[in-house]
């Protein structure tokens, strides 16, 4: 079973930046999509909002329509870690963020969760 330890919320004033980090340990040879979910007040994990991802080979970067133009998504390879660049921040986005990882065959991991607070 591989483990997934994020980096990098906080609070920021609205129009602000973050950058999110999620380093996975164990199996990520065996990951095909690596990315963010958000989860608002009063909604489970599972139920969250998809924010980001990016396969793992070949690169390709997915996004929410809500976020687009204002995240990226990249990977570094060689230290089994994908990040979330945050731009134009909005009160909107204020969420807890978690990283996933759905290996090529089982099931989704989920890292612990970091708190994002855009302020107005």
């Amino acid at each position: 079973q591989g483990q997934l330890v994020e980096s990098g919320g906080g609070l920021v004033q609205a129009g602000g930046s973050l950058r999110l980090a999620c380093e996975a340990f164990g199996r990520i040879n065996n990951a095909h999509t690596i990315g963010w979910f958000r989860q608002t007040p009063g909604k489970e994990r599972d139920l969250g909002d998809f924010v980001a991802g990016i396969t793992w080979r070949s690169g390709r970067q997915l996004y929410a329509d809500s976020v687009k133009g204002r995240f990226t998504v990249s990977k570094d390879t060689a230290n089994s870690t994908v990040y979330l660049q945050m731009n134009s921040l909005k009160p909107e986005d204020t969420a807890v963020y978690y990283c996933y990882l759905d290996p090529t065959s089982g099931s989704r991991i989920w890292g612990q969760g970091t708190q994002v607070t855009v302020s107005s």
